[in-house]
């Protein structure tokens, strides 16, 4: 077993002045007014700081404080934690350090020696018992446990310092691709992980599992895919629960704890495969649910199911938040959650009463045998939806020059609402990566919810997946590409460079072997990796990927002896609707920025976000763009976020929208910025990875004060 590598700032931490610090785990306040200690600041992922030091009167007075450089560059979607003075982060080939909060100094980092890791991470979780401190993280499918000192492993944690997130998931799972990307949620001794398992056909069951703090073993498991007996069993076929090629309903995107009550919110994705459930037939509880559990021992106490039998990919993208609302004069203490379809759905934290009527709205037939889409739909009637619900052909982008060529794609597929996936093609809008994405909304403790959202459409297809004897005359490396990588590069291996997925063309050229054989078992991004594939199998591939196949009559026939998941239909990829220059089909915003009083139900304002700087240039102002990471909010009224691929930070008026400053950064800050203090001064601090939508790629934390 391969050793996380010792840390590099060696014993510099001890050198450090660690204060004490009591993280009282039953207290639900989100921060003190110094630290940002738990992901997204705190146990209601609220994104809410009140350090006042900074306000909108002197924003504009912020300057670069210190900067920190990983030795790699990418994505960085790590939102950091500070916990008296020291800053944790992750670098983009999910190295974790600590740092001086103050001047940015390393003090500590711990990583694998032998193994880089692509996968993106959002961040680690601080645990403090008395003077024990750990951090815990996550590197491919094991949870480590790391002295929060010194970064060396706890070697009583798991097995010599890590615990294996596919302990609890069953036999079938073993080999199969788990990895988690966002923090775990602490509940006393106890961590629950999040984890993201494939999404194609034979992908890993996604239960809910808590592991020990302290000793690593897993303390219980929480079935999203139940057994006979289950409450949700009768939702599903009969046998799905020991199908192996039924999985996910996982929660990949975090979760929220009320620690005084004891109750767990996890919201959780849809069942594998994402876009054909023929094999699942029924609306498939508990996927694309929000799950109320007994934090202690994992038991059901509620749960709402936003999509029935989901064949769209509408995970919920974002950890809920814990807010209290006042109706009708009277304060109910409220669980919010975003989704990507652009809804936010408001219930009362114990009862899972909605606060605002839900209503289950008839859909459209999937016309694909074999298919049973729900005739219904659960929409929320308020607060109206943040991101766009529906597109005409006169919200034709006016800014390109492919105006007839958009509106024929546009005539030809279906376009309805929840219009299931055809094989004429289908717009879904929003599409797969929001309305809401990962970086979540922030909350207000007077109920006001900030988040921002894309508005962006995609184009879906469905096709006859190839049976085995029409796989039988390809070679070897062929018939695996075809299986497992045609859905997202292409037959022709050309990708769709636009929608986040390169060309394989020619990749011998620009990377070795070994790194590629690396991306295909490990994963990158947010590509899984093929766990499942044989020695041979993978071997194959990159012989087939990297042209020095040897190509023989026959010398397919073992491996079209495999056998493979398989489904009788799948999608020809993830394709946004957008024109010959890569600018979405629909007219802007592309991305926006909202307020919404969740006392009222009511939006208090919405701004686009970001600027297309191509369009600025020409004039066209206001334009938005897609964006990624979420905002923070203060007490002093301001609101900061990153999150564009314009490669700004900005600080708003939280009251008002109205932008009070902005700031360029060495690369795109897709993550979500942390507040805190030390030695008091105020700190804001974003990374910056760049990466997706075509930026450049980046490798710095940025902190700003004020003079």
């Amino acid at each position: 077993m391969k050793r996380l590598l010792l840390p590099l700032g060696a014993l510099a931490a001890l050198a450090f002045g660690w204060s004490h610090f009591t993280q009282n785990l039953t207290d639900d306040k989100p921060n003190d007014n110094t630290n940002w200690s738990e992901y997204l600041g705190g146990p209601d992922r609220n994104h809410y700081s009140a350090l006042s030091q900074i306000t909108p009167d002197n924003v504009t007075k912020l300057k670069v404080a210190w900067t920190y450089a990983a030795r790699d560059s990418g994505q960085i979607q790590t939102n950091p934690i500070i916990v008296d003075g020291v800053l944790y982060g992750v670098t983009p080939t999910v190295q974790v350090f600590a740092l001086d909060a103050a001047t940015g100094n390393e003090l500590w980092k711990a990583g694998d020696p032998l193994k880089t890791w692509y996968s993106t991470c959002r961040g680690v979780t601080y645990w403090q018992s008395g003077d024990e401190k750990r951090i815990l993280y996550t590197v491919g499918p094991l949870l480590y446990a790391l002295d929060a000192r010194t970064g060396k492993i706890i070697p009583s944690f798991g097995d010599n310092g890590h615990a294996d997130l596919h302990e609890g998931l069953g036999e079938a799972a073993k080999d199969k691709f788990v990895i988690s990307n966002t923090p775990g949620t602490l509940f006393g001794d106890l961590i629950v992980m999040p984890v993201r398992v494939a999404e194609e056909v034979g992908g890993a069951p996604g239960y809910i599992r808590a592991f020990n703090v302290r000793t690593g073993k897993l303390t219980w498991t929480f079935r999203t895919i139940p057994y006979p007996g289950e409450y949700g069993y009768n939702t599903w076929p009969k046998e799905a629960y020991r199908n192996p090629d039924i999985g996910a309903a996982n929660n990949w995107s975090g979760m929220a704890v009320d620690r005084r009550r004891g109750i767990l919110y996890v919201p959780t994705g849809s069942a594998s495969y994402d876009f054909y459930g023929g094999n699942r037939l029924g609306p498939n509880l508990f996927a694309n649910c929000l799950l109320a559990l007994d934090a202690k021992t994992g038991k059901r106490l509620w749960h709402f199911q936003a999509v029935h039998h989901d064949v769209w990919d509408r995970d919920f993208p974002a950890p809920p938040n814990l807010i209290t609302v006042t109706q009708n004069g009277r304060k109910i203490d409220a669980v919010a959650q975003v989704t990507k379809a652009g809804f936010v759905y408001v219930f009362d934290r114990v009862t899972g009463k909605p606060l605002f009527p839900i209503k289950e709205v008839p859909v459209p037939k999937s016309d694909i045998p074999g298919e049973m889409t729900w005739p219904t739909q659960p929409v929320p009637q308020k607060p109206a939806p943040f991101a766009r619900q529906t597109m005409t052909e006169a919200d034709i982008n006016p800014h390109s020059g492919d105006r007839d060529s958009l509106l024929t794609v546009f005539r030809s597929v279906g376009k309805r609402f929840f219009e299931p996936i055809s094989k004429r093609g289908s717009l879904m809008f929003p599409g797969t990566d929001g309305g809401a994405e990962w970086g979540g909304a922030a909350a207000d403790p007077d109920g006001i919810l900030y988040v921002n959202a894309n508005d962006v459409p995609w184009i879906f297809k469905m096709i006859d997946t190839p049976k085995n004897d029409e796989l039988a005359h390809l070679s070897p490396g062929q018939r695996v590409y075809t299986q497992n990588c045609i859905s997202c590069h292409g037959p022709e291996r050309k990708g769709n460079a636009r929608s986040g997925y390169p060309s394989l063309i020619d990749i011998g050229q620009r990377r070795d072997r070994p790194y590629v054989t690396q991306i295909v078992s490990n994963g990158k991004g947010m590509m899984p990796g093929f766990t499942a594939l044989s020695a041979e199998e993978k071997q194959a591939l990159l012989a087939f990927l990297f042209g020095d196949e040897k190509q023989e009559v026959g010398s397919s026939a073992a491996m079209s002896k495999v056998k493979q998941p398989y489904l009788p239909y799948k999608i020809t990829g993830y394709n946004k609707f957008q024109d010959s220059k890569g600018y979405p089909a629909i007219a802007p915003p592309w991305g926006t920025l909202n307020a919404i009083n969740l006392n009222t139900g009511e939006y208090v304002w919405k701004i686009p976000l970001g600027e297309d700087k191509d369009l600025k240039a020409k004039g066209i102002r206001n334009s938005g763009t897609e964006n990624y990471g979420g905002p923070v909010i203060t007490a002093s009224g301001l609101l900061f976020i990153a999150a564009t691929k314009d490669e700004k930070f900005r600080a708003f008026d939280k009251k008002t929208g109205k932008l009070l400053w902005e700031t360029d950064l060495p690369a795109a800050g897709f993550a979500t910025p942390a507040t805190y203090q030390v030695d008091g001064k105020q700190y804001v601090v974003i990374a910056c990875g760049g990466a997706k939508l075509g930026a450049k790629k980046g490798n710095q934390y940025v902190a700003f004060a004020l003079p």
